[in-house]
Parts: structure tokens; C-alpha cells; sequence
């Protein structure tokens, strides 16, 4: 008979060989259980990611509204808190002082070192939260603005409910002054166009220096008691004694041609261009990336896309916007727009010497309002 001691060696072997009580149990089980699971727990986290970060929308290449009902709104400056607050602050102001209009342009001036696509990310999220049509944009990096800590400044186009510019809408073009009367010249100007202060709605003086411009705010406020105002210093530690002013005014009386250049001059914008009812284009700023003519004829092309693309074109432009980090570099995107416009006096318009604008690497963006001629769907 087979001793104690071989038993016990025996049946310690036979456990050897076993696998444990728990792994027999796992071995019952399908093979193919666990994989499934992963993978749903993967699909859902995808899921869910997706939910938290979606694609934000491209402002439009350019919107729709009827001269008639433009209106223009200027935000209220902010020095509390960073970018991103003070943009989203103003885009709440603007909503509630819009009395329902639609808001077909935002062009937003940002001072400071916060990230200026900031701003495009937050029009398009807020836009989206409200379930409304995304405006065209314009973003600008400036120097400075008329209060410390102030970040943004967003001008609004509106397309009001109503009609409020029964004839029609002059444009002006910059106004040179100084930053002692950088008022003075627009003055002149709308003598010369039969208007006078109470006819203005929106006036963006751009000057080298807050120190002298605040007593002419002041009185501009007297003196254009219906205007949205602005004062933007396009140029951080600009030496020069300057002030431009541009504005848009309703017509007292309609012009007597749909569109009618003031004093146009070879080579330089119209003193202003009175627009008469309609439909009129705005569009976003399109921008090059390098300084040579073939880079600047590339922008103005795809920006008359962008116009031909709701309706409009380069026949009915009736106010040009040309931004710049250099003088340089605006004497030749103004000449080159001749080529485009066909003709040799041009409507009116600006030309602005900023910091930068929507992409840091940026040289030019041009944008521009023309009549619509064609009905798109």
C-alpha cells in the first residue's frame, strides 16, 4: 500500500496541474464578451468629444442688406477682465441695443496682447447659441484704445426692421486732420455733400495719440448727437500728428444717379459716394499672406468671388477698405485695385496702417460694399 507521504505527493501534483477555481469559471465564459464592450465604451467617448468641441462656423465671404435700413452700432469700451469677456460683454450689448435688426458686419479692433481669433471663435459660438446667421467680419490688431484696460471695440452694421435711410446713405471717405481737430475735415466734407452733423450714423476716427483726441469726442458727441462713435489708434507709438475720420450719413434728398462719386480724383478715393436705395454687399476682409503684386491680385480676385457669389461684383463696389502693416505695401494694393474697378477714379474708401489683423502672418486684407445687381438664391 502506497504510503502517506506519496498521497499527500500525489494530490499536490494533480493541483499543480489544475488551473485555480476562478479560472475554470472565466474559461466558461465567451471569448468574445469583453471586446465588444471596449469597443462601445470607445465609440462613446468619441461621441461625446465630438458633442463638447464642435465645428465652429466661417463668418460668410460677404452678406445682404437693403440701404434703406442700415443702422450702425458702436460697444460700449470695457476695461474689466480679459479678451475673451469683454468680447463676449459687447456682443451682449450689441443684442440688446439692436431692436431686433439683423447684424450683417462686426468689424472688431482689438488693443492688448490677447489672441485677436479669439474673437472670430466667440462671434461664431455666440452667433450659434442663438441660432442666427453668422455676419461678415473684420478683425483688427491695433495700437491702442481710449480706455486703460480695454482689450476690444466691435462696430456693428445692422439691417434694421424698418426703414430709416429713405434715400439712401453717403459714404465718406477718411477725413485727414489732426489730433487737435480730427473732425474738422469730415465737417468740410459733409458741407460739400448738402449734410450736416445730425444726418451722421456711425464715425471711426483713427489718430496717433488719446491725449487731445478726448476733448474732440467730447464734442463730437455734441455735434453728431445720432452717430455711433469710435476712436482707434491703429499704430502702438506712432510719432506723426494725425487724425482720420470716416462716417456714413443719410441722405436728405435721394442722389441722382444710384450711385454717385463726390469729387472722385485720379488715383485717390472719392471725398464720399452717395448711395441711393437698395441692395448692397458687405463683405469679410480677405487677406495675403505675402507683398508681391501676384499675392495682392490673388485678394482682390477672391474677394470679387466673393461678391459675384451673392449677387454683386467689382462694376458695383462703392466703398474699398484696404488694411496694411506698411505704407509701403498700401500704395501698391491701391493701385493694383484699378485693374479691378475698371476705371480710373475710384469710390470712396480707406487706407488704415494697423499692427496686424485676423492672421498674425497677414500683410493686406481688403474688404469692400457694392451694389447688388443680380438676385441669388
Amino acid at each position: 500500500m502506497p504510503t502517506l507521504r506519496a498521497l499527500t505527493a500525489a494530490f499536490a501534483a494533480v493541483l499543480l496541474v489544475l488551473p485555480p477555481a476562478h479560472a475554470q469559471r472565466r474559461k466558461k465564459k465567451d471569448p468574445n464578451a469583453f471586446p465588444p464592450v471596449i469597443i462601445r465604451k470607445k465609440e462613446k467617448e468619441q461621441k461625446d468629444e465630438t458633442q463638447a468641441l464642435p465645428v465652429l462656423r466661417e463668418p460668410p465671404a460677404a452678406t445682404v442688406g437693403d440701404v434703406e435700413r442700415l443702422t450702425f452700432l458702436v460697444s460700449p469700451l470695457s476695461g474689466k477682465g480679459l479678451l475673451s469677456q469683454q468680447t463676449r460683454e459687447a456682443l451682449r450689448w450689441l443684442f440688446s441695443n439692436s431692436r431686433g435688426g439683423s447684424v450683417l458686419k462686426l468689424r472688431a479692433f482689438v488693443a492688448g496682447t490677447g489672441d485677436v481669433r479669439r474673437v472670430q471663435e466667440i462671434v461664431s459660438e455666440t452667433f450659434t447659441e442663438r441660432k442666427l446667421n453668422l455676419p461678415a467680419l473684420t478683425v483688427i490688431q491695433a495700437g491702442a484704445l481710449p480706455l486703460e484696460g480695454a482689450q476690444v471695440v466691435l462696430e456693428a452694421m445692422l439691417a434694421d426692421r424698418r426703414a430709416i435711410n429713405e434715400h439712401g446713405v453717403a459714404l465718406f471717405s477718411a477725413q485727414r486732420g489732426t489730433a487737435r481737430d480730427p473732425l474738422g475735415a469730415l465737417d468740410a466734407a459733409l458741407r460739400a455733400t448738402g449734410l450736416d452733423g445730425g444726418d451722421v450714423r456711425r464715425i471711426t476716427c483713427f489718430v496717433n495719440s488719446f491725449d487731445l483726441s478726448a476733448a474732440a469726442a467730447q464734442q463730437a458727441r455734441t455735434s453728431y448727437p445720432e452717430a455711433a462713435l469710435n476712436f482707434v489708434q491703429p499704430l502702438r507709438g506712432a510719432l506723426d500728428d494725425y487724425a482720420e475720420c470716416e462716417a456714413v450719413a443719410r441722405l436728405k434728398r435721394p442722389p441722382s444717379k444710384r450711385v454717385l462719386p463726390v469729387e472722385p480724383q485720379p488715383g485717390q478715393f472719392a471725398l464720399a459716394t452717395l448711395v441711393g436705395p437698395g441692395r448692397v454687399a458687405v463683405s469679410s476682409t480677405q487677406m495675403a499672406f505675402q507683398t508681391e503684386d501676384k499675392d495682392l491680385r490673388l485678394v482682390y480676385e477672391r474677394l470679387g468671388k466673393a461678391l459675384e457669389g451673392v449677387g454683386a461684383g467689382y462694376k458695383g463696389v462703392v466703398f474699398t477698405r484696404v488694411y496694411t502693416v506698411a505704407r509701403s505695401i498700401a500704395e501698391r494694393a491701391n493701385k493694383l485695385r484699378y485693374e479691378f474697378h475698371g476705371q480710373e477714379t475710384a469710390p470712396s474708401g480707406v487706407t488704415l496702417v494697423c499692427e496686424g489683423m485676423l492672421s498674425p502672418d497677414a500683410h493686406v486684407g481688403i474688404e469692400a460694399y457694392a451694389m447688388v445687381t443680380e438676385q441669388r438664391p
